[in-house]
């Protein structure tokens, strides 16, 4: 194929009740997910430019220390706790500093990106990442840098998650957190409804509960049953949870308008439109309309939303609890997508920069600050011995709800690569506000995304 391939996080930012004891299941339960999810990893293969550097960062001559910018989108409790990593690797050494530069999302630290390259005015460091730029040599191959660092071990990061920076056999991409989408619910909502979360299990049985818990008054609903989050990211889950897929096995037909999507989005369309037992945020700027999804679950307002495993931070769990995604009736368990949130270092930034910039994403991994990070914010930690920290050990035997995102990553989905660099993704993002939004049919609106899709897939793969 002509063009790169895109990794679309279908995420964006566990069937309720199950306790699991740390010290017995916990270890064997979490073992496997990581097993798991090693089979599941994927990489490409070529030939794409190189960074050549050391691994420790060079000093000026005043030996002044490199400073760097490192941009990233996150907000609310992610961004107090990033800004806090950030100061606390700057206190720990002397050689790097690290200038923490908040964008509104990560679709606008692409955006922002894409203009400092073209500038040559660039950060080092960005929560980004881009398989089709990578290949074209706007990122920095890592290889050297790894292989230069004794301390790396890659045999100690989850596979999966390591395997997604991969492009063409070389590392360009470091994963700084794992996630999934989760499900959050108000205990008292479903305790007042008399509903178990443990039966929650399928779609059909949340629709059943949602329309259970939903008030209206003169027709209008005052307090929903449930709200998916705004874009493709949630039906696409559903989707694939229902055994959907976005390419045929050849890769050569684009099948997202094949019966288990047009079922699935339909049904989402009817819950949000004619039942009105569910609703979307959408809008706003940057993750606003996320935010307020979060506010009307902890503000009595819906009795529970999908989002993030990395919301946990921003949620009171004496009010919430979480559980896995649910499946489908005679299909089997749910399979929403894992992925990881990858770092890279701009190829246009300086040698002394590029190694700076990873000697701070190689703190950011360090066992002890993945497990810190997972445990203040949900994301799923990115080294397997993260799990030993004695820290992480104490945290998850009183927060359960920590262990739910890893639970599902046992048997979720990878993350689709975009032979189209993208314009399969941008295509079911169309559709999805066509239906979530518009209230258009979803038949309508998936064929004219499988429209739109195939033609830019049969145009690269010329």
């Amino acid at each position: 194929m002509k063009q790169g391939q895109n990794v679309t996080r279908f995420d964006m930012k566990k069937p309720g009740g199950m306790k699991v004891s740390w010290k017995s299941g916990m270890s064997m339960l979490l073992a496997a997910s990581f097993t798991l999810l090693a089979a599941c990893g994927s990489s490409q293969t070529g030939q794409t430019p190189s960074a050549s550097a050391s691994s420790a960062p060079a000093s000026s001559e005043s030996s002044k220390p490199v400073e760097i910018e490192f941009w990233y989108g996150l907000g609310g409790n992610l961004g107090d706790n990033m800004k806090a990593k950030i100061d606390a690797f700057n206190a720990s050494q002397k050689e790097v500093v690290v200038k923490g530069i908040a964008q509104a999302d990560y679709t606008e630290t692409e955006q922002k990106l894409q203009a400092a390259i073209a500038s040559n005015n660039v950060p080092a460091a960005v929560l980004s990442s881009n398989v089709d730029w990578a290949r074209k040599g706007y990122y920095a191959s890592l290889d050297d840098l790894i292989a230069a660092d004794p301390n790396f071990k890659k045999e100690d990061f989850v596979q999966t998650f390591l395997d997604q920076g991969k492009v063409d056999g070389k590392q360009y991409f470091l994963p700084m957190y794992g996630t999934t989408q989760v499900m959050y619910y108000r205990k008292d909502a479903l305790q007042a409804a008399g509903i178990d979360p443990a039966s929650l299990t399928t779609w059909e049985a949340l629709a059943d509960a949602a329309a259970k818990m939903t008030k209206k008054e003169g027709g209008k609903t005052t307090f929903y049953g449930w709200e998916p989050m705004w874009g493709e990211g949630n039906m696409t889950d559903a989707a694939l949870s229902r055994g959907g897929s976005v390419l045929s096995e050849d890769g050569k037909t684009v099948t997202i308008d094949s019966p288990e999507w047009v079922e699935t989005w339909e049904q989402f369309r009817k819950w949000i439109h004619e039942d009105q037992i569910m609703r979307i945020h959408s809008g706003g700027q940057g993750w606003e309309y996320w935010y307020k999804t979060i506010d009307d679950v902890m503000k009595n307002k819906a009795a529970g939303y999908t989002g993030s495993s990395g919301d946990q931070g921003d949620l009171d769990f004496n009010v919430v609890a979480a559980m896995q995604q649910p499946g489908w009736e005679g299909v089997g368990e749910g399979k929403p997508v894992a992925s990881a949130i990858q770092a890279g270092i701009v190829a246009k930034a300086s040698p002394d920069q590029q190694q700076a910039a990873f000697k701070w994403f190689t703190y950011f991994m360090q066992p002890e600050n993945t497990a810190d990070w997972s445990m203040k914010t949900g994301y799923i930690a990115v080294r397997q011995s993260a799990l030993e920290d004695p820290a992480f050990k104490a945290f998850s035997e009183k927060n359960p709800q920590i262990s739910v995102p890893l639970q599902q990553a046992s048997h979720a989905s990878v993350p689709f690569l975009d032979p189209t660099g993208g314009k399969i993704t941008d295509a079911l993002k169309v559709a999805a506000d066509q239906v979530q939004i518009n209230n258009m049919p979803a038949e309508q609106a998936l064929k004219e995304a499988q429209a739109k899709a195939q033609s830019e897939l049969d145009r690269v793969a010329k």
